[in-house]
């Protein structure tokens, strides 16, 4: 690998990672960017290196196989901060409708949610999450991979027992079956997620 090869794959690492959002293992890291053995570690080894330098937000951690991008803890107070006032705002239409589809679908993986919705959901789930609107837990068909459902307190604040207990539930699911194949039901990615849009993030 030459070196524009080699760093043009560690950018696309470094955006792979950012936009996944969870940890990943290095053998799929390798196989979504087109690199033979080893060659992951290689790039996500001196990706790790280069984040460490002073002025970066960024950080890599490890755990066996897997990888993930994450902020680094000198951070945590700005980004705390942060938090704080986006819970303080009210909830868009993106999360709105994210939430909607949660709610009425659950479990549901991250996959389908942005296949319904046709745009990267990353920072609308994480927004939901951070709201306690929605939990998440991990996917048992599906290795590395997590489904969300809305969560108990929504439940409570509603007043209702439980997903089937909303407004329509039959009606929209059975709507929602009838234009989905069994195939685009159980709809995953083999490469990395829709990528995010500028209405996206700002809407999350």
């Amino acid at each position: 690998m030459d070196t524009d090869t080699h760093n043009s794959k560690v950018a696309e690492l470094e955006a792979l990672l950012f936009i996944h959002g969870e940890p990943i293992e290095v053998d799929k890291v390798e196989k979504i960017l087109g690199l033979v053995g080893g060659e992951g570690e290689t790039l996500v080894n001196q990706l790790s290196e280069e984040l460490k330098v002073g002025g970066r937000g960024l950080r890599l951690v490890f755990d066996g196989e897997k990888v993930q991008m994450v902020t680094k803890p000198e951070f945590a107070k700005i980004l705390e901060d942060f938090v704080k006032e986006e819970l303080s705002a009210d909830l868009t239409p993106a999360g709105l409708e994210a939430l909607s589809i949660i709610s009425y679908l659950g479990p549901i993986s991250r996959s389908r949610l942005e296949y319904l919705r046709g745009v990267n959901s990353m920072f609308t789930l994480r927004s939901l999450m951070l709201r306690g609107l929605i939990a998440r837990a991990q996917d048992p068909k599906r290795a590395n991979a997590y489904l969300y459902r809305a969560s108990f307190d929504l439940f409570k604040h509603l007043g209702i027992g439980g997903s089937k207990d909303l407004s329509g539930y039959e009606r929209f699911n059975s709507l929602v079956k009838k234009f989905e194949t069994p195939q685009e039901q159980e709809v995953t990615v083999s490469g990395p997620p829709p990528p995010v849009t500028k209405d996206e993030k700002n809407e999350s």
